[in-house]
Formats: C-alpha cells, structure tokens, sequence
C-alpha cells in the first residue's frame, strides 16, 4: 500500500513540475493546487512508511495542510474558470477560515478536541492512525461540504447566467466536483485501508487545468478574429478614401499639442497601462482579467484619465489620442 501512496505522491509532483515547466502563461491558482494535491499525497506516503506515533502525527499533519487549502483552491479556480470576479477580501476571508481549520485538524498531541486519543497502528506492514474522534472532529467534515456545495453553486449560477459558453464545460465542471463528493461520501460510508481521495485530486485538478486551457485558447482565437475584423474594416475604409480626394490634414494646434503632451506626462503608470489598453480595443473585463483588477478599479482610473484629458467618455479619449497620433 505504500508503494501505491509513493507511486501518487510521484505522479502529483511530476504534474507540478510539468505545469512548471511547460505552461507558457502560468496561474498562480494553479501552482498552488498541484502544490496541494502534491502535499497532500507526501502526508498520505509519509504516514504509510512511518515507524513512531511522533513521525505519523506530523506526517498526518502534512496531509491536512494540502487537505484544507485544496478545496478552496478549486473553488476559486472554478470561480475564474466561471469568469466570477471576486474581490481581494473573499480571499482573505477563505485563507483565515482555512488555517483555523488545519490549526484544529493539526491539535492532536497538544490538545483533545480533534482526536480524543490517537495510536500507531500497522496494517499489513502499512503504518496507520487509530483516532478517537474529539468534540471538534466534525468542523473539517463541515468544511468540506460548505465547499462542495459552494462549487455546484457557482457552476449552476454560471450555466443560468450563461457565464460559461458551452453547456458541456459546466458538465464536466459539474463532473470533476462529483467525482469528489462521491468518493468522500464513500470513505464515509464504508471502512477501506486506502484514501482515494488523493486519486480523485489529481483527476480534478487534471479535469480543471484541461477546461482553463481550453477556454483561454477561444479566448485567443476570439481576440485574434477581432483583430483582424477590425483590420479589414481599416483596409476597407483605406480603399474608399482612395476614391475621394482626401482632405488637408488638420494640424493640431500647438497650444493643443503642448496641452495633449502634459497630460501625458501626468499620467501614472496604471493609467498609462489603462490608457494604452484602451487604445488597443479591450474592453472592461478583458482589461480586469489582464491587470487582474476590479471592474471599480478600472472605473476609478477612467474617471482619472477623463478629468486629466477633459473628456466624458471612452469614446472621446480615444479620439483625442488619435488626433494627436498617441
């Protein structure tokens, strides 16, 4: 058996290293949850092959850190793959949540509220830990199913709200959370010597990292189509004027000019990235995903950029620069 365990402890770094290595644009929400599923599986091979209470403890220990953050990590991820925004406090609110949970699944041998008693066992040359369930057991159990229940939420939100394109994303979305609620409620159920949860992580984070990647390569293709519709109404527009004489060029005044020029000067840098991003068509949202910002953030630095510029609008701004070729 804890070959098995080492064998997937393997598989899960080899999946950190891989995503590493070969993700071109990586997410940080993703480094973090092969790096839970690794730490989970390590705690699982740890405790396998441990010779003293002391060691299988820690190694316990370990398997719970990877244990408490990995459902908030597929959480969020599914949120961004659901293209939900949320804001900086929510993560702060889940971070501090999380870490009183693993403080209290972490107490045994310093407090009885988790384990009431705990022993070293061995099962087929397999170490194991024989528990006595404490007061405070269930909390970790709650805890998991808060998070379960909040992922269906959000998939089922996002299909209503069509914030995912394709009804077969949600499913297999749907899928990969299903797939851990019946192997948890499993475990639950029926007595087995082996924790297949640590399987069904991989198969989750496998299934979320296939989703993300296929909805940022249409994202790309989406991007591209735009660019060049747009350079074809320019070549169309470029014909046409062939056809009439074209009008003597407006020289900006230079009063203007040097007006244009200042307010230049006087942006900062995240105007200047807000700016130029509007100049290249992005919208709203493609800008918050870029700069990984609130929609309130950018509202905030348009309002700034209108008042520098003496414009109303987007429109406006946009048109100012191009007057004066920025």
């Amino acid at each position: 058996m804890s070959v098995i365990y080492g064998t997937v402890a393997f598989f899960s770094l080899v999946l950190l290293l891989s995503y590493c290595i070969l993700a071109y644009k990586k997410e940080i929400l993703f480094v973090l949850l092969f790096s839970s599923v690794f730490v989970v599986n390590s705690g699982y091979y740890l405790l396998s092959v441990s010779k003293n209470l002391d060691s299988a403890l820690w190694a316990n220990r370990i398997s719970y850190l990877g244990s408490v953050f990995l459902p908030m990590l597929m959480f969020l991820i599914i949120m961004k793959v659901c293209r939900i925004n949320y804001k900086k406090r929510l993560l702060g609110v889940l971070s501090g949540i999380s870490i009183f949970v693993f403080l209290i699944a972490a107490s045994p041998e310093y407090l009885d509220i988790y384990y009431k008693s705990v022993s070293l066992i061995n099962i087929n040359g397999v170490s194991a830990l024989e528990k006595v369930y404490g007061p405070l057991h269930s909390i970790y159990l709650f805890y998991l199913l808060f998070y379960f229940g909040s992922m269906v939420a959000v998939i089922i939100y996002s299909g209503v709200e069509r914030k995912i394109e394709k009804s077969t994303h949600a499913v297999i979305l749907a899928g990969s959370v299903f797939i851990n609620i019946c192997v948890w409620l499993f475990e639950q159920l029926v007595k087995i010597d082996f924790e297949l949860l640590s399987v069904s992580y991989i198969i989750s984070e496998v299934f979320l990292l296939g989703i993300h990647l296929l909805l940022q390569e249409k994202e790309e293709e989406r991007r591209e189509k735009e660019t060049a519709f747009i350079k074809e109404m320019l070549r169309k527009a470029d014909e046409s004027r062939a056809f009439v004489p074209a009008p003597e060029p407006e020289i900006p005044d230079e009063e203007e000019l040097r007006f244009f020029e200042d307010c230049i000067a006087s942006l900062t840098p995240a105007e200047m990235k807000i700016l130029d991003l509007h100049l290249s068509g992005r919208k709203t949202k493609e800008i918050m995903e870029e700069l990984c910002i609130t929609e309130n953030t950018v509202k905030f630095h348009n309002k700034n950029l209108y008042r520098k510029f003496g414009v109303s609008s987007k429109k406006q701004l946009i048109e100012l620069c191009v007057k004066y070729k920025h």
